[in-house]
């Protein structure tokens, strides 16, 4: 068998008796809606009752681990820095443990944090690529330079999606029910476990709960608001894979594009990174900002008016031979399609289109499109993350021979991956349940180097349209400027929305202006504005927040 391995407090609770779920939710409902608790216990009490959660396990599933971690730190996921923790007792666990396709062990497996002064606040820490692997369940929080949630007081969960691996293996497609799991069941049936948990640890469970996630961490938050709309009050989306089937299809779209103009190795292989030179990408950025950066008022290197930015690359198309001040006409061609996105024979856009932005010159744009690889060797993350998703997951049935440079009808692409877009897509725009009880903040980055901002703004308008206008009162879609996927760029890309989104669940303070500042220019500040306000410089220090309002683009 496989053992798989935040915000302001008010005090006074006293937990409740150890009672059946049925009179857990009774007392739940009849709480005050953000009073968190802070149980009075003795010393020991939280080390008997860390202990006891090894026998917590529902039948046909497990708990292999259950120990309580003193205050200390732990470095967080990247080792970029140390995260100080509180006292809390960890619990490991496999829900539904099996034996699938090829004799591989399947299980989903979750890592569930219990703070010893708890603030009666839930948070699923969403993941990201693939999954495969449990993070650390201490509440980071995509863009958040704060806390971690644990730090603030937040029971955490986390998944690996039903699946062990990497977050870069798509092998586990070949099974049905991992395909099943990855795509929303093992959302739901952890946010029951867990739930479950911590009313068995605290003697009650959440009073408000939430979730926090960006790429597929997104995705899997957009997905709780569609699939699971009353079991959270507010969902923060970050840069969210919502059309993943597509996603993967564009990413095909893309190295197909690139191989055609790039030059060859010795095998005859196709150089895709050699298809653009870093001059040529610096050459496209600057352009950019040319054309379209002064549209809001102010030349800042960030382009705010991105609704009515207008470059054409054929501006660059060189009139003789190729300089370094333009591009060959093949690689405009190019251009121009990577930013287009495929389209079915008909015209009708598979995926995109993509804006112009900053983070064309950066070596992330560089990483997922085109690699660093001399050789045919592709190493770009559009060639080996996405072909391998697409083969496996995305394609049913799974098709483990498929070569991405394979001419693929565009026609017939969208009826392959329909099965599993039913599934694992996190684009329907009906939200009239959760949106009524629940608030929800989806965001992405305009510079996001693997997903179409136009994909999340489609969406949004669609959502708005099914479930009626006054869902605008409940939700808030923000374009970040220059932002790279979830974090990163020419951008203030530092901002914090889980303090934004448990303010507006619990106090009523809807964010119609975020405070967001930059990790690459200290000292600079700007307001995220609420889709389709942008923001505008009205005069003053110019990287002051202070001299910009949101506005119309």
């Amino acid at each position: 068998m496989d053992k798989r391995n935040d915000c302001r407090m008010s005090r006074g609770f006293m937990p409740l008796p150890l009672v059946g779920l049925g009179a857990v939710a009774i007392a739940i409902a009849a709480m005050p809606p953000a009073g968190p608790a802070h149980a009075q216990a003795s010393p020991s009490e939280p080390v008997g009752r860390c202990a006891a959660m090894a026998s917590a396990a529902m039948p046909g599933s497990e708990i292999t681990k259950a120990e309580l971690m003193p205050t200390g730190s732990m470095a967080s996921p990247g080792g970029a820095s140390n995260a100080s923790l509180p006292e809390h007792c960890v619990v490991r666990g496999v829900l539904d443990p099996r034996t699938g396709a090829g004799g591989r062990t399947f299980g989903i497996g979750f890592e569930l944090r219990l703070p010893t002064q708890w603030n009666r606040r839930f948070l699923f820490q969403g993941g990201s690529g693939l999954d495969g692997v449990i993070s650390p369940a201490i509440g980071t929080v995509a863009n958040s330079a704060g806390l971690v949630a644990l730090a603030r007081g937040f029971a955490v969960v986390s998944t690996d999606a039903g699946h062990s691996g990497s977050p870069v293996d798509a092998s586990f497609g070949v099974d049905q029910q991992a395909r099943i799991d990855y795509a929303y069941n093992a959302l739901d049936k952890v946010t029951i476990e867990a739930k479950r948990l911590i009313a068995r640890f605290y003697g009650a469970g959440p009073a408000r709960s939430y979730f926090a996630g960006c790429s597929n961490g997104g995705r899997q938050a957009m997905t709780a608001a569609q699939r699971l709309p009353l079991q959270f009050d507010g969902i923060v989306a970050g840069d969210p894979t919502i059309r993943f089937s597509r996603v993967a299809i564009d990413q095909v779209w893309n190295v197909q594009q690139l191989a055609r103009i790039a030059p060859k190795d010795k095998e005859g292989r196709p150089i895709i990174a050699k298809a653009f030179s870093d001059g040529d990408l610096g050459l496209v950025k600057r352009a950019v900002l040319k054309r379209c950066d002064a549209m809001d008022g102010l030349a800042d290197g960030m382009i705010n008016n991105w609704q009515r930015c207008d470059f054409r690359p054929e501006v660059l198309a060189c009139k003789g031979a190729k300089t370094a001040t333009c591009l060959r006409k093949a690689q405009v061609a190019t251009l121009r399609a990577l930013h287009e996105g495929p389209r079915t024979p008909t015209g009708d856009h598979i995926y995109g289109p993509f804006n112009y932005d900053t983070g064309i010159a950066s070596s992330s744009w560089r990483g997922m499109r085109l690699g660093t690889a001399q050789t045919g060797a592709l190493d770009a993350a559009d060639a080996t993350l996405g072909a391998g998703q697409f083969k496996y997951f995305q394609l049913t049935p799974p098709e483990p021979g498929f070569e991405v440079l394979a001419p693929l009808d565009y026609g017939k692409v969208l009826e392959r991956v329909r099965a599993t877009a039913a599934m694992a897509d996190a684009d329907s725009p009906y939200l009239e349940t959760f949106l009524r009880r629940g608030k929800l903040i989806a965001y992405n980055g305009l510079s996001d180097q693997g997903l179409a901002s136009s994909e999340l703004v489609d969406w949004y308008q669609k959502m708005i349209e099914a479930t009626g206008p006054t869902a605008r009162d409940s939700s808030r879609l923000y374009l970040v400027p220059g932002m790279l996927h979830c974090g990163g760029g020419d951008a203030t890309d530092q901002f914090e929305m889980l303090d934004a989104i448990v303010r507006w669940v619990e106090d009523g303070q809807a964010p119609d202006r975020i405070i967001a500042t930059s990790r690459e220019r200290p000292g600079l500040s700007r307001p995220l504005c609420p889709f389709p306000m942008i923001a505008r410089y009205k005069g003053g220090k110019e990287d002051d927040v202070e001299s910009f309002y949101c506005g119309p683009s």
